[in-house]
C-alpha cells in the first residue's frame, strides 16, 4: 500500500486529547481531517473537515463513514477498539490503518499473553509473574514471593484503574487475598507480579512491523490528587525534559529499553505471524537491578503523546504512510524543548465525577 498521489484523507478514530494532538499532527503534515468519536470534543472538530458521532467499536458505522468521507487511512487513538479487531475489519475493506491488529495488541489487551510471551522469548526486561483464575496455589504463591512485593493485575483493559500495589492500595494479605476472590468471582484471569521499586519512564516508539524508532522519555504521573496521592487513573499530567532523558536515566539505559521493544516486536511476529505495525508504548522502571517492563501499550499514550508529538519536525502523515508501507526510517527529528502536559479533571474523579458541568475553554 502506498499513498495516493496528493491524497490524504486521514480518518482519526477517539475523541480524548490524544486524539487531539494526533489530529494537530495530521493536519500540520498536510491531510483533510475527519474524525469519528463516541463524545464530541471540540478541538478536534475545529480541525476536522468532518465527524461523526458513534461508539468507537462500532466497526460497520467506521467503514461506512470512511467510504462516504473516502478516507485514504485511518489512525486509531485508544486501546479499546483496537483490542477488539478495527484494524483487521478496516484493513479487510481496504482502508489502511495505523494501528495494531487484534491479535498483536494483545500486548495491551492481555497482560497474561504478554508475560507469558516475555518469558518465552527471554525479553530481559521482563519481571517474574503468575496468571490465576481460580484461588488455587494463590496463599503459597503470595507466602513464598513475600506479600510485600506484590502487585496484582486483571488481565484485560482496566484504563490503568484496576492495578492494586501492596502498600499502595493493599494493606495486608486479607486484602489481598479479598481483592483475588472478587476477581475471580468475576471470572476474571488476573496475573500476580513481583513489585519493583525505583523511577517509571515511558518510551514510546513508530513501529512499521520491522523498524522500531525512539521518540523523547516522558514520565507520567497517575495518582488522582497533589503530592502523589490517591488511586491511580490514566494519568493526571506528564513531563519530558530538552535533552529527551530523564534525570535518573542515561543514553544506554533508552538503548536497552528500546532494544527490548524491538526483540518485543519480533517475538509477536514469531508467536502470532502477525506484523505490529502503528504505535507501541512502553513503561518501564528504573530499579537496583535494571531496567524492568511494567507494561506495553498498543497506542500513544494519554497524556504522553502531547508532550511527544508537538516536539516533531517531521512531517507525521509521511511517518504514517512508512508504517504502513513499512518503510520507516529515522529521517526525523525533535525539537531539544522540556514540556509539561497537566490534566484539569471533574471533581470526584476518578471515584465518582461530577457531571455536566460548564467548561470555559479560552483560544
Amino acid at each position: 500500500m502506498v499513498s495516493k498521489l496528493g491524497s490524504n484523507r486521514v480518518l482519526i478514530i477517539g475523541h480524548g486529547a490524544r486524539e487531539h494532538v494526533i489530529g494537530e499532527a495530521l493536519v500540520k503534515g498536510g491531510a483533510d481531517l475527519f474524525a469519528f468519536m463516541s463524545f464530541k470534543n471540540a478541538g478536534l472538530e475545529d480541525l476536522s473537515k468532518g465527524i461523526r458521532i458513534h461508539s468507537e467499536t462500532d466497526f460497520k458505522k467506521i467503514i461506512d463513514f470512511c467510504s462516504e468521507m473516502n478516507i485514504d487511512f485511518a489512525v486509531i487513538g485508544p486501546e479499546a477498539p483496537l483490542v477488539v479487531g478495527i484494524v483487521d475489519a478496516l484493513e479487510r475493506a481496504d482502508i489502511p490503518c495505523v494501528g495494531p491488529k487484534i491479535e498483536a495488541a494483545q500486548l495491551e489487551g492481555s497482560k497474561v499473553f504478554t508475560r507469558s510471551l516475555l518469558e518465552k522469548y527471554k525479553i530481559h526486561s521482563n519481571i517474574q509473574s503468575k496468571m490465576f483464575d481460580s484461588m488455587d496455589g494463590l496463599d503459597k504463591y503470595i507466602k513464598d514471593m513475600g506479600e510485600e512485593n506484590i502487585v496484582i493485575k486483571p488481565d484485560g483493559l482496566t484504563g490503568g484503574k484496576g492495578v492494586k500495589v501492596y502498600g499502595d492500595h493493599l494493606f495486608s494479605r486479607q486484602e489481598i487475598l479479598e481483592y483475588c476472590q472478587k476477581l475471580v468471582d468475576q471470572r476474571s484471569r488476573f496475573i500476580i507480579e513481583e513489585k519493583c521499586d525505583g523511577e517509571e519512564f515511558t518510551l514510546q516508539t513508530f513501529v512499521d512491523g520491522k523498524n522500531v524508532i525512539g521518540t523523547p522519555l516522558v514520565q507520567d504521573h497517575k495518582r488522582a490528587y497533589n503530592d502523589d496521592k490517591g488511586p491511580n487513573t490514566g494519568g493526571m499530567g506528564s513531563y519530558s525534559m530538552e535533552n529527551h532523558l530523564m534525570p535518573f536515566i542515561s543514553q544506554s539505559d533508552v538503548n536497552e529499553a528500546l532494544e527490548d521493544m524491538k526483540k518485543t516486536i519480533a517475538a509477536v511476529k514469531s508467536e502470532t505471524s502477525v506484523e505490529y505495525k502503528g504505535f507501541l508504548y512502553g513503561q518501564f522502571m528504573k530499579t537496583s537491578s535494571g531496567i524492568k517492563l511494567i507494561e506495553f501499550n498498543s497506542r500513544l499514550g494519554d497524556p504522553e503523546a502531547m508532550n511527544v508529538l508537538p516536539l516533531l519536525k517531521g512531517n507525521f502523515v509521511d511517518i504514517c504512510w512508512a508504517i504502513i508501507n513499512g518503510n520507516l526510517t529515522k529521517n526525523f527529528e525533535f525539537e531539544r524543548k522540556a514540556t509539561v502536559c497537566k490534566y484539569l479533571a471533574p471533581e470526584g474523579y476518578p471515584i465518582s465525577p461530577k457531571r455536566d458541568e460548564l467548561i470555559k475553554v479560552d483560544k
